[in-house]
């Protein structure tokens, strides 16, 4: 549910990445049946994968997203006309709320939605698994991921701040489940971490299911193309082994955060799971994984990263 840009091309730097069909990648839900033994067995040794970057590949990733660069990707994306159920955030400025950019496995330059938690390292950013890698498929990860807080209009108003590892379930890499990842991210140009700088959120693992729900996205419909967020509110309800609340958000809006208990006059609310898949490519729902004990290993590994 990453939205990509056809147009863009650019020749992979120092990773050997597998193909992919350069599109409007859409991520739609259905029931999973997991196989592999082998998959499993790895996930039961070791539950979280890692993907590192360089500072070499930091560097080249700052230096690659340039705010042309981050205003061209969503004008070569259109991906329909917003619908009815998400309606345009026109709340306080989310500080912690951003754009995150990057190069896919085919090499086209694409976005996700993520954000700051609270976090030992103060660096640490949630979004979903399949934003960081395709899923099944060990050798296809994206570079160049940098995120942008508080993204709006061409505006990156906190600074830039490159990705230097991003931490996966390794449930996902082997079997496409689990679909959640945290990224740590490196100090922005000045020296400061990312949530000294815009604050962080803090983030529930193991809550019951249930309760509205305010979900955020930087979805490519138009007539927003990633360049501001969109909101859904529903009630969460369990399906497919994971949560769903109704939302009409596409491409571009995956990784965005769940919020509960949100306060829409302050933009505060606790993360409890990420955009993860639609129910089909004209959406009507939004699902979501349960933050499980998985899911908190994987945010321990990257807070202490």
């Amino acid at each position: 549910m990453t939205a990509t840009s056809p147009s863009l091309f650019r020749r992979l730097r120092g990773r050997a990445l597998g193909l992919a069909v350069a599109g409007a990648a859409l991520a739609v839900a259905a029931p999973v049946v997991v196989t592999g033994a082998a998959g499993q067995a790895d996930a039961a040794a070791d539950p979280a994968s890692a993907l590192k970057f360089t500072a070499a590949e930091r560097k080249d990733a700052l230096a690659y997203w340039t705010p042309a660069r981050m205003k061209a990707v969503g004008r070569s994306v259109d991906l329909g006309p917003s619908g009815p159920k998400a309606k345009p955030w026109q709340g306080p400025k989310l500080k912690t709320v951003g754009r995150l950019f990057f190069v896919n496995s085919g090499g086209a330059d694409t976005w996700c939605t993520a954000t700051a938690v609270k976090s030992a390292n103060r660096s640490a950013v949630m979004t979903a698994a399949h934003c960081v890698r395709r899923g099944s498929s060990p050798v296809n990860t994206n570079i160049d991921m940098v995120f942008v807080p508080g993204y709006h209009k061409g505006k990156a108003p906190h600074g830039v701040f490159p990705v230097r590892q991003a931490i996966t379930p390794r449930a996902w890499e082997t079997d496409s489940t689990d679909d959640m990842a945290t990224l740590v991210v490196a100090p922005d140009k000045n020296g400061k971490k990312l949530t000294d700088v815009v604050g962080a959120r803090a983030v529930a693992f193991d809550r019951p299911v249930g309760g509205t729900v305010s979900a955020l996205g930087y979805s490519a419909t138009r007539p927003q193309r990633g360049e501001s967020l969109l909101r859904c509110v529903g009630t969460a309800k369990k399906e497919h082994g994971t949560q769903v609340i109704p939302c009409d958000m596409s491409g571009g809006s995956s990784g965005g955060p769940w919020f509960a208990d949100f306060d829409a006059s302050t933009g505060r609310g606790t993360l409890i799971s990420v955009n993860s898949a639609l129910d089909s490519l004209e959406p009507t729902k939004m699902y979501g994984e349960v933050f499980g004990s998985l899911a908190k290993k994987v945010y321990e590994r990257a807070q202490n990263a």
